[in-house]
């Protein structure tokens, strides 16, 4: 099943979406319990009464978690390929660990720079001239769980969505961390809508990123260095995840740090990020002014 959260007339709304038809319709909820989109459904059995389909057309889609709970953990270096290549880039200060990472890589970005599907990537030239993309598959957690053996992890998993772990590779180098570079404002596009755990097959699914229509990334979950039950027994280790959590799993190889000399996104670019099972996120770069 496909959900996303929306605007219509106003509101803010959340229903199951029919790619094919162009359609979309709303569950019968009141206003204030989807405020945070998807995450009223969380742990809801069984879910709302589905109310007439509108026209896709007609709504503006947003990000599933318009504004998660707290921060969007992200897990770093999680293809070999990427791992390779951003070792040698000269931004990555865990490359001393060497190049392939023995266990998870976890950062976070902070819960405002969530951008939904069409809104701006905002890059100001005066905080960074370095920005560059990432298509990752991501976790949304449903339900409650600390410890969680890597055997139960899936059974803590609601669905999975798409974000593009946008990053300002300057800010990263500059201040030996990730946090900073990763959370700029509009730097965490998701979307376009949130699948059900059952839609997507954790060891064959496509990811794939665009920029102006050029293929950048083609690679496979099949590839991840951790697999999605590591990375979720990983993070739990000592840390209560909570329904509506999100997990972005890394990015393979093909980013703008990799190309010589890098290709950083500019002003007017268009980035498409597509996995399959979810679909196609995308967003245009805008140069932010004073």
């Amino acid at each position: 099943m496909k959900i996303a959260t929306f605007r219509h007339q106003g509101q803010r709304r959340v229903g199951v979406v029919d790619p094919e038809k162009g359609t979309i319709a709303p569950f019968d909820l009141p206003a204030e319990k989807t405020e945070d989109g998807i995450a009223c459904l969380i742990g809801m059995n069984p879910l709302p009464t589905l109310q007439a389909e509108l026209p896709l057309a007609e709504v503006t889609l947003e990000a599933p978690l318009p504004r998660p709970r707290r921060n969007v953990f992200c897990v770093g270096k999680n293809y070999y390929d990427h791992a390779e290549e951003f070792s040698k880039s000269g931004f990555d200060s865990s490359a001393a660990a060497g190049n392939v990472p023995k266990v998870p890589i976890v950062f976070s970005k902070v819960p405002e720079s969530v951008a939904g599907p069409g809104a701006p990537i905002r890059i100001d030239p005066k905080v960074s001239t370095a920005v560059d993309y990432e298509v990752e598959l991501t976790v949304i957690i449903g339900r409650e769980g600390r410890n969680i053996p890597k055997e139960q992890a899936l059974d803590h998993v609601w669905g999975y969505t798409i974000v593009n772990d946008v990053t300002a590779r300057d800010i990263q180098g500059r201040h030996s961390q990730w946090l900073l570079g990763k959370s700029q404002d509009s730097f965490c596009p998701m979307g376009p809508w949130a699948v059900t755990k059952d839609e997507i097959d954790l060891a064959d699914t496509a990811v794939r990123s665009f920029v102006n229509g050029e293929k950048r990334q083609d690679s496979n979950t099949g590839l991840l260095i951790f697999d999605v039950p590591t990375i979720i027994a990983a993070i739990s280790n000592g840390i209560t995840l909570l329904p509506g959590d999100v997990i972005a799993t890394g990015t393979p190889a093909g980013v703008g740090i990799g190309f010589d000399p890098p290709k950083y996104l500019k002003a007017g670019d268009v980035v498409r990020l597509e996995i399959d099972g979810i679909g196609t996120l995308e967003n245009t770069c805008e140069e932010m002014k004073a």
